[in-house]
């Protein structure tokens, strides 16, 4: 039995992460080509709202904080994501995100995230449906 090839170990590791579990061995070649992954310390700062994006981040391991206006509205943690609002209407960070704990986090810039919705429509309808879930509770909490 022959090691797995790194490439094939981190394409496994995105097959478990939960916005990547129905997408096929070739789509998950794709991300593994386009996202990069990072470590982040308890308290640093990822998105800042008003600001204008430029990342989507994918939580692998830890939790974070979200802020709007100063105040706690959720907190994220490992399967979760964010900053697919800023890039996907071009518009200033809505919240602020800031690591609760030392973070694992994928991240993908603007043109390889949009170039995976467009190449990867499983990826494109979590998205969109985790949009969705978010506005629905906006919307019950009278967050408009």
């Amino acid at each position: 039995m022959h090691p797995m090839p790194k490439r094939d170990a981190y394409t496994q590791h995105l097959a478990n992460v939960p916005l990547f579990s129905e997408c096929s061995d070739k789509d998950l070649r794709l991300i593994a080509r386009r996202t990069e992954e990072i470590q982040v310390p308890a308290g640093k700062e990822l998105v800042t709202q008003g600001e204008t994006g430029r990342e989507f981040f994918i939580i692998v391991e830890g939790s974070a904080l979200v802020l709007r206006d100063g105040e706690q509205i959720a907190t994220l943690s490992a399967g979760d994501f964010f900053g697919e609002l800023a890039l996907l209407d071009r518009g200033p960070r809505s919240a602020t995100v800031i690591a609760e704990t030392p973070m694992q986090l994928l991240v993908l810039a603007q043109r390889e995230f949009s170039g995976l919705l467009d190449e990867v429509p499983s990826l494109a309808h979590k998205v969109a449906k985790a949009l969705a879930k978010r506005v629905r509770e906006a919307d019950q909490a009278g967050l408009h």
